[in-house]
């Protein structure tokens, strides 16, 4: 499993030296930050698993550039932790209603840092991989990696099993091939996006007669049915 990235977006050099040396004792992948261009293009680079955002930061605050990338598709899932010398409720609340998972109010412990970005990776982790899911007659059991379509069982490639787990996890919703890229290949990995139609083309296939669950949407994506 590869370490968990995190994007430190901090303007005080000796504060984001300590969390870069702290967070890569500690297993993580590091990136810095001195502001929020810095920041945006890092972000544009490559998604991180996480973010720790300084809330009082040269042009755009934390806040503002928390409620950007909360507006924004690709980076809606991303987790974010304010770091911030201002530790009033009110401040707390601002930094939470703008998208901040988690709030850390400095000066603060590195076991506390540590245990918070833990705690929101955690929570937001995708299902589980070895979930039994159902979906009509198609069973997929994450656990040992058999899949069956009214019993039988069906023979997928990984790329494929991993293609149709993630779409059973999220059914009768439209998925476009940049979206599929991110969520099944992970985004720092740079393919063209019809990849994605050729392995749905060999999904189809391992999949026979449950093969019409898996829906063409023209002009927007892919979607898998419930079934009849």
């Amino acid at each position: 499993m590869k370490a968990p990235r995190v994007l430190i977006v901090e303007d005080e050099p000796a504060i984001a030296e300590l969390l870069d040396v702290n967070l890569r004792h500690n297993g993580f992948q590091t990136v810095t930050a001195v502001d929020g261009r810095a920041a945006q293009r890092e972000i544009d680079e490559v998604l991180p698993d996480l973010v720790l955002l300084d809330w009082m930061l040269p042009g755009d605050s934390g806040v503002m550039l928390a409620k950007r990338w909360r507006a924004d598709e690709r980076t809606r899932q991303v987790p974010i932790i304010m770091l911030t010398a201002r530790s009033e409720e009110m401040d707390r609340v601002a930094g939470l209603d703008a998208g901040a998972d988690d709030y850390l109010s400095k000066p603060f412990s590195t076991k506390e840092l540590l245990a918070r970005i833990r705690a929101v990776l955690r929570r937001r982790l995708p299902e589980q991989s070895s979930a039994v899911i159902t979906l009509g007659e198609l069973t997929l059991d994450g656990g040992t990696h058999r899949i069956s379509h009214a019993g039988h069982p069906l023979k997928l490639g990984p790329t494929e099993f991993k293609l149709l787990q993630y779409l059973m996890h999220h059914p009768e919703r439209v998925h476009s091939r940049s979206q599929l890229l991110d969520k099944v290949w992970g985004d720092h990995v740079f393919i063209e996006e019809r990849t994605v139609d050729v392995h749905v083309k060999r999904l189809r296939e391992a999949m026979g007669e449950a093969a019409a669950m898996l829906e063409t949407v023209r002009g927007a994506g892919y979607r898998l049915s419930r079934g009849a």
